[in-house]
């Protein structure tokens, strides 16, 4: 489906999927996320079933609820690794916004207000232009960048005192060279290229992040997002099934061995979760990668066992952490449904215009998506590619 309508805004298509979006919204986003929770999703169902649309509704929800959100596929970013993966969320988290942010609250937190230093001067030199640059109060920034991350539980310790000279540089205090903030920046961003011993000069002494440690830095991260502001992070990521694919057109091959890594990753990222706070991941894949016995998700049972649902109701659940796109759309999408979903699509047609069906041809759908091989929103834009045929 993704291909008929392209980049149009995802809130344009939400006819049906809003029993699950809506619930998302209410008791994850709104509700335990916000809160300091943390939670794992796994969105899965035939070609078609409409999981990238889902994916994209449910990450422009979540802007819409304050969070910072990060989306990428699993085709362009290679999963075996849970260092690239952090690499990757944290070059889509624009970390100096984030850090101006915490300066905000910082300067709060001293007695002032950061809209009545004038753009483009530092705090510590507004305090000086006032009387008021003198040692206690370059004493009393240093408490507060202490306060703010040296002392957070949350966070760790190297991640922690990179964030606090790189906030003391937006602040004015302590100084930091130009030079020294691209080390640092370089560093939280796992650069290979950065030199452990240049970083010595500033008296920082890290290890280098890699698989084994990227899951604190990532914890580490949603706490800086939160203290910014935000209500948590929210990260979506498409196209898992790229594990057991066979193609040569494929950008990325994952052996055997990379795809038991990344099993283990996930596995070992589930285990971790309830150590992480305001963290929404949401992973999406064909039911290949569930039904391939031996390469799929049931081939590293040190997984399968966490993610699989041991009861399984007549109704959707809507808790479930492996959501089944099919079983939503055979609960859900009713014919008078599916007539909806091609309205909506037939409204936002403006390069390629097509007509809404009828009730008729809505239940031979409905019916059609019990056994075939692809999902709802796929058989309907199919059968309304032929409506716009015959015109």
């Amino acid at each position: 489906m993704e291909e008929m309508y392209g980049f149009l805004p995802a809130e344009q298509l939400t006819c049906g999927i809003q029993f699950l979006t809506d619930f998302w919204r209410e008791k994850y986003l709104q509700e335990y996320i916000r809160n300091g929770g943390s939670k794992i999703k796994f969105v899965t169902g035939r070609p078609g079933s409409g999981k990238t649309h889902f994916l994209r509704l449910m990450t422009s929800i979540a802007q819409k609820e304050n969070y910072k959100t990060i989306q990428f596929s699993a085709r362009d970013v290679w999963m075996h690794d849970f260092k690239e993966i952090y690499i990757e969320i944290f070059q889509q988290c624009d970390i100096l916004n984030c850090l101006e942010a915490v300066s905000h609250c910082l300067i709060q937190e001293m007695g002032f207000d950061h809209h009545d230093i004038p753009e483009g001067m530092k705090f510590i030199d507004y305090l000086s232009q006032n009387g008021m640059g003198d040692a206690l109060t370059k004493r009393e920034i240093r408490t507060q960048l202490r306060h703010f991350f040296l002392k957070n539980p949350m966070m760790d310790n190297n991640f922690a005192l990179a964030c606090s000279m790189l906030t003391g540089s937006i602040l004015g205090y302590p100084i930091l060279e130009e030079q020294n903030q691209e080390l640092l920046l370089g560093w939280l961003e796992g650069d290979r290229s950065i030199k452990l011993s240049q970083l010595r000069a500033l008296e920082f002494y890290p290890s280098r992040i890699t698989k084994y440690n990227a899951r604190h830095m990532l914890r580490s991260l949603a706490e800086l997002i939160r203290m910014g502001g935000y209500s948590g992070l929210f990260i979506s990521v498409d196209n898992l099934e790229i594990l057991i694919s066979r193609s040569s057109l494929e950008p990325v091959h994952y052996t055997k061995m990379k795809r038991e890594d990344t099993y283990e990753s996930i596995r070992q990222l589930i285990d971790d979760i309830d150590s992480m706070r305001n963290i929404m991941f949401v992973y999406s894949f064909d039911r290949d990668l569930i039904d391939n016995e031996n390469a799929g998700l049931k081939s590293y049972q040190a997984l399968w066992m966490r993610i699989q649902n041991e009861i399984v109701g007549e109704r959707f659940n809507r808790f479930t952490d492996m959501v089944d796109l099919d079983r939503l759309a055979a609960q859900e999408y009713s014919p008078e449904v599916i007539v909806s979903i091609s309205e909506s699509l037939a409204r936002v047609q403006k390069s390629r215009p097509a007509l809404s069906l009828n009730m008729e041809t809505a239940k031979e759908i409905a019916e059609k998506a019990h056994t075939g091989a692809v999902g709802v929103p796929q058989l309907i834009r199919i059968a309304m590619q032929g409506v716009k045929a015959d015109v």
